[in-house]
């Protein structure tokens, strides 16, 4: 029940190098659908909890930068390039957070 940091590190095993000695052989093609080896598994899994988790915050946090640089514009000062950037910057964090939440590529899995 002890924090990571307390528990002792996992030890990774390293694939040896193929022999040179003998003749090399073709691996068989990949059937489609086949399980995968545990080499070829995603480092991190993503959850769906920690995708709304961390999705809702960048959109909050992407939101909170654009406010923040509307705000003077509200009181009528002219926008500045600093201004145009804080803007751009709070809305590509903003859309960060669209693309955690919706998972266009696929990867991810809703644990039950």
């Amino acid at each position: 029940m002890g924090s990571s940091l307390s528990r002792p590190l996992e030890q990774v095993k390293v694939a040896a190098p193929p022999e040179a000695a003998s003749p090399a052989k073709p691996a068989p093609p990949a059937v489609p659908g086949a399980p995968t080896t545990p080499a070829e598994a995603p480092l991190f899994n993503n959850c769906w909890s920690c995708r709304v988790l961390s999705g809702s915050g960048l959109i909050g946090a992407g939101g909170y930068v654009y406010w923040v640089a509307r705000k003077p514009l509200k009181l009528g000062y002219s926008p500045t390039p600093g201004l145009i950037t804080q803007m751009v910057i709070g809305i590509s964090i903003a859309c960060w957070g669209i693309v955690i939440l919706t998972d266009p590529k696929g990867k991810s899995y809703r644990t039950v």
